[in-house]
């Protein structure tokens, strides 16, 4: 599909979306959930190399898991991407309620959840359409007020800033 055709796509189901003013993603997240009927789970992961999101599709639920270890904005980034492959009817990592159960627990055997996340498979085309539809919800929401940032900034994060400040203070800029 042509990036026109999946921008417009895109833009069409912005405009269908119901979304919470002022916008967060878990007000957005509940809002889904109670349109399709079903819960939607948040679950925070670590990712040592594989993909830094999931989204789940269980039985009696959908969960959602994404990368604890970056930023509050890219959290509400990859949790958005996520939940665009479900609002654009995207096919999920379908699980039973066992497997479901077990990569749920935290002494769980990583081999076993690397095998489980090994099963995501989506489309060049889905990837594109939920990347799209993520950023364009966030273009369109975190134009207001800056939120405060909720989490500790990675170290590489806290870096840059550093030497944009210092950049900042030698040009005479503050």
């Amino acid at each position: 599909m042509d990036l026109r055709t999946l921008r417009k796509r895109c833009e069409a189901r912005l405009r269908q979306l119901d979304l919470p003013n002022p916008f967060d993603v878990q007000s957005f997240c509940e809002r889904l959930a109670a349109r399709r009927g079903r819960p939607i789970l948040l679950y925070p992961a670590r990712s040592e190399s594989g993909p830094y999101g999931l989204w789940v599709a269980g039985p009696s639920l959908d969960v959602v898991f994404y990368e604890e270890e970056t930023s509050a904005l890219h959290q509400d980034h990859i949790i958005l991407h996520e939940l665009c492959h479900l609002l654009c009817g995207h096919q999920s990592v379908p699980l039973s309620d066992a497997e479901l159960a077990r990569l749920l627990c935290p002494h769980l055997d990583p081999a076993t959840v690397q095998q489980v996340l090994n099963r995501a498979s989506y489309s060049t085309d889905e990837e594109r359409e939920a990347e799209l539809l993520a950023s364009l919800i966030l273009r369109q929401t975190v134009g207001g007020p800056p939120r405060p940032e909720t989490r500790p900034l990675d170290t590489e994060t806290v870096g840059v800033l550093r030497r944009l400040e210092a950049s900042l203070e030698r040009d005479g800029s503050t």
